[in-house]
C-alpha cells in the first residue's frame, strides 16, 4: 500500500501516545487493520481503512487550537496536586481534546498562551528556524537606566549559555522607569525573571504580549478564543490581535 499515513502517525494522531509509544502498542499485537493484525510501524493505512486497538476502533482526533490570556497563579500543567491549572480555565467540552500549552509560562506569568492538540504545529512554532519573537512586558522593583539596558541587551550568561534578547526597552508607562519590554527568539525556563535578577531587579509583574506578531490587546484575563489552524498562523505571521 503506497498511499495513506505510516500506521504509528496514525496512532499518534487518534490521540493513543508520541511514536515510541504507539509503536509499542502495534510491536504487541494490539493493533488491527481491516481485521488483520499489523506489526509495522511504516505500514500505510488510509481513511478506506478500519484501524483498531484492543478491539476498538480509532480515528484521528480534530486538532484544536485555543488562545487564552492566562491569569497569574496558574500552572501551565494538565495536572498539578497544589495548584489549579489552565486546563480548568476551559469548557467542559475541551477536556477530551488533551490540549497542551505551546511554550510553557511559569505559575506567577500572565499572557498570551496558546494551548493545542497539534503536536505538529506546536513544534512548527517553536523551533528556532522559524523565529517566531515573543515580546514581554516586565515590572521591575526598582528603576532601570539606559546602561543596564545596554548590558541586558549585550547578553546575560545562564546554564552556561550567553543569551541575548532581540530588543530591550524601557516603557512608557507608570510607574515611570520600572516597566520594560524584552523581546526574545528562544525560550529558556524562567528567561526574562533569571535576565532581571543577574543585573540585580526582581521581577514583580510579567506578562507575554506578544507571539510573532499576534498581540495580546483586549482579552481579559482567564479568557480564550478558538481559532482555526490557518486564523493562527495569520495572526502569529501578520500581525493579528486578541
Amino acid at each position: 500500500m503506497n498511499e495513506g499515513i505510516r500506521l504509528n502517525r496514525y496512532l499518534a494522531m487518534c490521540g493513543l501516545g508520541a511514536r515510541r509509544k504507539v509503536e509499542e502498542i502495534i510491536a504487541s499485537g494490539r493493533v488491527k487493520v481491516d481485521g488483520k493484525v499489523v506489526l509495522m510501524p511504516a505500514y500505510r493505512v488510509s481513511e478506506e481503512n478500519t484501524v483498531s486497538v484492543d478491539g476498538s476502533l480509532v480515528q484521528p482526533e480534530s486538532k484544536v487550537y485555543v488562545v487564552m490570556n492566562k491569569p497569574a497563579g496558574w500552572v501551565c500543567s494538565v495536572s498539578d496536586p497544589f495548584d489549579p491549572v489552565i486546563a480548568d480555565l476551559l469548557p467542559e467540552k475541551y477536556r477530551s481534546f488533551r490540549l497542551f500549552p505551546v511554550g510553557r509560562l511559569d505559575r506567577e506569568t500572565e499572557g498570551l498562551l496558546i494551548l493545542t492538540n497539534d503536536g505538529a504545529f506546536a513544534q512548527e512554532v517553536l523551533h528556532p528556524s522559524r523565529n517566531i519573537l515573543r515580546e514581554y512586558h516586565a515590572l521591575l522593583d526598582r528603576e532601570i537606566n539606559g546602561k543596564a539596558v545596554k548590558k541586558w541587551l549585550s547578553g546575560i550568561e545562564l546554564d552556561g549559555r550567553l543569551l541575548k534578547p532581540s530588543s530591550v526597552r524601557i516603557l512608557d508607562r507608570e510607574p515611570a522607569g520600572r516597566w520594560v519590554s524584552v523581546v526574545l527568539a528562544e525560550g529558556v525556563k524562567r528567561e526574562v525573571r533569571r535576565m532581571a535578577q543577574s543585573l540585580g531587579f526582581e521581577v514583580e509583574v510579567l506578562v507575554r504580549k506578544r507571539i510573532g506578531k499576534m498581540e495580546l490587546k483586549e482579552l481579559p484575563a482567564g479568557k480564550f478564543v478558538e481559532m482555526s489552524r490557518g486564523e493562527l498562523w495569520n495572526a502569529i505571521r501578520s500581525r493579528g490581535s486578541v
